[in-house]
């Protein structure tokens, strides 16, 4: 073994003992799926919006609210990037969202972490686990590879408009997290996609841990083999859920978890705080 390996042989060993020391304090398994048609409380409701395939929508959440995205209307995949609404140079970062947890696999129970190191939105429900932290989103360029006839609305320009709307530049978006984009990593390391790991009515329900601006993207993912350009419309519905339990898993899955929600009480973001 040359020293190269061998560099590479002690950084993998590194890198599982810390795993295991991650995930020993882990419980032995997250909540199960949620079922499809879960109700929501109509006075919960604050706001509900459909958006148009291929088109993106910008809404601001307040502590304790959540949003909730759906596939009412058929299979679609929807982008997501947030900034912290008090300052927006607080964002959502996916590299350490899945590096924390010790995997790709965002489901009920998961978290989504800022780049400084606090939560910013917790996976209180989900129906299918089927959700792309890897391959990003599409572009212009993916787009005209993929779909004649276009031009086609594609992610990455949708979130340039929403960040200039926004008073934000192209330079403030950050990497995303796409819902409902069944992309997994295979034995040999490449991404494919799983068609049969969501589809309509599908939902996922995220937890707002502390005021956010959010941004989702109504796009077809760029590993997405639909042949056709034709993303379906998404429902997305601000509500109040109830306050979370003293064994919420979001906050207790993990150690690394646990110790995101107290980066998130030493700023001030306490979860008895309701709007």
């Amino acid at each position: 073994m040359d020293t190269t390996d061998e560099t590479i042989a002690e950084n993998r060993r590194r890198y599982e003992d810390l795993k295991r020391a991650g995930q020993a304090h882990a419980p032995r398994a997250l909540p199960p799926p949620s079922p499809r048609g879960l109700p929501l409380d109509a006075a919960a409701i604050r706001h509900a919006e459909t958006i148009p395939g291929g088109w993106y929508w910008t809404t601001r959440l307040a502590r304790g609210e959540a949003l909730r995205i759906a596939l009412d209307h058929g299979p679609s995949s929807v982008a997501l990037v947030a900034w912290s609404a008090a300052d927006p140079s607080e964002r959502l970062n996916y590299a350490d969202t899945v590096k924390v947890q010790w995997t790709t696999a965002l489901r009920k129970g998961r978290v989504l972490f800022s780049d400084m190191g606090r939560v910013m939105l917790a996976l209180i429900e989900d129906s299918c686990g089927a959700h792309d932290a890897l391959a990003g989103g599409s572009n212009a360029a993916s787009n005209a590879a993929r779909y004649p006839g276009g031009p086609h609305r594609n992610t990455r320009d949708n979130l340039v408009l929403a960040a200039l709307k926004s008073g934000l530049d192209r330079r403030d978006i950050p990497a995303l997290v796409t819902f409902f984009a069944p992309v997994s990593v295979g034995p040999e390391g490449r991404l494919t996609w799983n068609a049969a790991a969501c589809g309509a009515g599908d939902f996922v329900d995220l937890r707002a841990e502390m005021d956010l601006l959010v941004t989702l993207s109504n796009c077809l993912h760029p590993l997405d083999p639909a042949p056709d350009y034709a993303p379906n419309p998404v429902a997305a519905t601000r509500f109040l859920p109830p306050p979370p339990a003293p064994d919420d898993p979001c906050r207790t899955a993990s150690v690394e978890a646990a110790r995101g929600y107290e980066n998130n009480a030493l700023a001030g973001f306490s979860k008895e705080d309701r709007p």
